[in-house]
Order: structure tokens, then C-alpha cells, then sequence
């Protein structure tokens, strides 16, 4: 995926109207216009226009089905974008907190062990000393 894709598909999700069609099309694929229209309170050619820059995006593809034209969900330039931007971030995000588990669930056992030997030498001196 070049930049100039990334910059089409960042532009096609920046639009609510956009990502409410997406989130159609992903409850239930292959729509057509009308269904779409039917669920928004703007025109159908106000709709049109949003599903060309979804296509150009590469996020929607429309397949022709006799007299109709169904929209599908093409959800591939979104996990390419997941991907590239944000996978490599939270992998550092992920890999310091597993850090983190370790050491606290390592201090934790230290402390335990301390704990442990405070009572095993509270106890010896509280015993009776035998003559």
C-alpha cells in the first residue's frame, strides 16, 4: 500500500457518513444503493458520492448482480493500515507491560520469600530454649 492509498483510505474513514456505510455493509454485505439511501437522510445521489470515495479507497467494491449493483466490504486496506500504523506502536506498548507483569510478579515472589523468612525466624525465637 503506497501513501497515496493510505491518504484515500484515512479520507474515506475521516467521513461519520463514510464509517456508518462501512458499518452497514460489515453487519450485512452486498446492499444496494437504495438499502444504503434508506438508512441515511440524504439523497440517493448524496449517497452515490459517498460510495465512490469508499471504492476509490478501496474499501467498498461494487459487483453488478442482473439489474442491481450490490456494495461489498473490502476490510483489506483497513488492516493494512492497522498494520502499518498501529501495530508497530502497540507492540512496544505490549512488550513493556509484559515487562512490567514480570517484574512486579517477580516482586511479589521476593516479598513472599521475605515475608516467609521473618516468620520462619519469628517463630524460632519465640521457642523455648532447650537447656
Amino acid at each position: 500500500m503506497t501513501g497515496e492509498d493510505d491518504d484515500r483510505v484515512f479520507k474515506a474513514l475521516a467521513d461519520p457518513t463514510r464509517r456508518f456505510l462501512l458499518d452497514r455493509l460489515f453487519a450485512r454485505d452486498g446492499r444496494t444503493l437504495t438499502e444504503l439511501a434508506s438508512e441515511l437522510e440524504m439523497t440517493r445521489f448524496g449517497v452515490m458520492k459517498h460510495l465512490r470515495v469508499l471504492e476509490e479507497a478501496g474499501l467498498v467494491v461494487a459487483r453488478r448482480s442482473g439489474r442491481e449493483k450490490l456494495h461489498y466490504l473490502n476490510p483489506v486496506p483497513i488492516r493494512s493500515i492497522h498494520d502499518r500504523w498501529i501495530d508497530k506502536y502497540t507492540e512496544r506498548r505490549v512488550a513493556a507491560l509484559a515487562g512490567l507483569k514480570q517484574a512486579l510478579e517477580q516482586q511479589a515472589l521476593e516479598q513472599q520469600a521475605l515475608e516467609q523468612q521473618a516468620l520462619e525466624q519469628q517463630a524460632l525465637e519465640q521457642q523455648p530454649a532447650e537447656h
